[in-house]
């Protein structure tokens, strides 16, 4: 029975000082007395662990490491909004002094499924006990193999070799000598990723982010007839026009296309062609930057993009027009988010370029179209399915209205008196699709065209409640 026990004492030993130098060597000197360590992971789209839970009054050290790209970790109650740079991890300490439940999120835009990336704090009234607690577990593969967990560490202690390692050091050695070799693979979207809108509701743009070194086509299509009556008809004559045009797809249309890509993840520059042509508007190039300021996250109430570009008629050589635009977004509810894209176009009518098909017409020198223009687009994006949103947008304008020039006819004195510029503001509305990195949307709107200084007029001078029907097509092509 003594020599039992000696045997007993001899080999317990030497264990419980090795598992005292584990612990003391798992636990950081720099940690203050009653402060635990909570590590936390950051990768694309989510935090690991989504819920932290404390209890009121503690003292928290966050260790939060991004594995991936830049990301960004915030607790707006607690004053928290730190960014983590890629393959790093920074410290953030927390005093849990408000019960309840507070959401953290990523406050650096990291791809398109930054909205999602969320967790929840909770705050107990009752103290959580100590996280640094000890656990220990045997291999029962290995005898005199021992497996310590503290303070979020594992350690593997070989009481027979003498040796104490990290758990997933001592795996590999098992298994190899030298380290396996990394394998890039390449980020494949899902097809049911979640994304809170697109880059255009019908034609305004919103502030979402493009991603860095990502090559993104945008192609518009708008047929010339409406489909809704005429002044002039009748509800047969209507049903009659529209079912053998088969709802205006059969009429001339406008098809306008541009890429976009994202230099960085904030800045991103963009090509876009438009062939609309009517007096003084021609085969249209715009050539655009654009950067992304805010995410709706962390601090930051709202989403917010500025964009900047100059339009060229006739394949970029001749009358030109500067655009200067603002883009912000704002969630109303998890469903639905709004937008207002107000917007300066300089030199929109240069030199009075838009009568200029009207130059032997004495009379249209009465006419004053002005020179620039402002817009101010509104829009709405309400999600109905995860991947399903209606679309509705309304700009109206200031200054030169583009429009259509119309002759004023004198029936009495049987002769055209005068000029007059005809223009309603631009109103949109639609559903949306998206499946991966693809969105289609079905449009419905009074203007034809597309570009940042065009799409904001009704160019065909269509009141808001004629509308001709369209689509979008946006597709991520890298």
């Amino acid at each position: 029975m003594n020599r039992t026990r000696k045997t007993f004492v001899g080999v317990i030993t030497p264990i419980l000082v090795m598992l005292s130098s584990a612990l003391c060597a798992a636990t950081p000197l720099t940690v203050p007395p009653g402060q635990r360590e909570i590590k936390v992971t950051a990768r694309k789209f989510e935090f690991t662990p989504k819920t932290i839970t404390v209890g009121k009054g503690e003292r928290v050290r966050l260790i939060v490491t991004s594995e991936d790209v830049d990301h960004g970790f915030a607790i707006k109650e607690f004053g928290i909004d730190q960014e983590i740079k890629a393959k790093q991890t920074k410290v953030i300490e927390l005093t849990a002094d408000k019960e309840g439940r507070f959401q953290f999120t990523c406050s650096v835009f990291c791809g398109d499924g930054h909205g999602d990336m969320v967790g929840e704090l909770i705050v107990t009234g009752t103290p959580i006990e100590s996280a640094s607690r000890m656990r220990v577990t045997f291999d029962p593969a290995t005898p005199g193999v021992v497996i310590v967990e503290s303070a979020g560490e594992r350690l593997r202690i070989d009481t027979s070799r003498k040796t104490v390692d990290r758990i997933s050091e001592a795996v590999s050695s098992e298994k190899s000598d030298k380290p396996a070799p990394v394998v890039a693979t390449k980020e494949r979207e899902s097809s049911k990723a979640y994304e809170p809108y697109d880059y255009h509701v019908v034609n305004i743009p919103t502030p979402k982010a493009v991603r860095k070194h990502s090559l993104n086509m945008h192609f518009t299509h708008r047929f010339q007839e409406t489909i809704t009556p005429l002044a002039s008809e009748d509800f047969d004559e209507h049903v009659a026009r529209i079912s053998k045009d088969l709802l205006g797809l059969d009429s001339s249309s406008v098809s306008s296309f541009g890429v976009t890509y994202g230099i960085t993840d904030r800045l991103y520059a963009n090509v876009y062609r438009s062939p609309l042509c009517q007096p003084g508007l021609c085969k249209t190039i715009e050539l655009g930057l654009g950067y992304h300021f805010l995410d709706e996250a962390g601090r930051s109430p709202i989403a917010l993009s500025a964009y900047t570009s100059v339009e060229g008629d006739y394949n970029f050589t001749e009358r030109y027009t500067y655009n200067f635009q603002v883009m912000i977004g704002r969630s109303v509810t998890k469903y639905v988010n709004v937008f207002f894209s107000p917007a300066a176009h300089i030199n929109a009518n240069g030199s009075d370029r838009f009568k200029e098909f009207l130059s032997s017409q004495p009379l249209a020198a009465k006419l004053r179209l002005g020179q620039h223009s402002g817009s101010f687009g509104f829009g709405m994006n309400a999600r109905v399915l995860p991947t399903t949103s209606l679309l509705f947008e309304y700009t109206p304008r200031v200054g030169f209205k583009l429009g259509q020039i119309t002759p004023h006819f004198d029936t009495k004195l049987g002769q055209i008196t005068g000029f007059r510029n005809v223009s309603e503001a631009a109103i949109g509305f639609g559903i949306e699709k998206r499946i991966g990195r693809h969105v289609f949307s079905l449009t419905f709107s009074n203007t034809q065209t597309t570009t940042t200084a065009r799409y904001n007029s009704s160019n065909q001078a269509l009141a808001p409640d004629k509308f001709s029907i369209g689509f979008n097509l946006f597709r991520r092509l890298l």
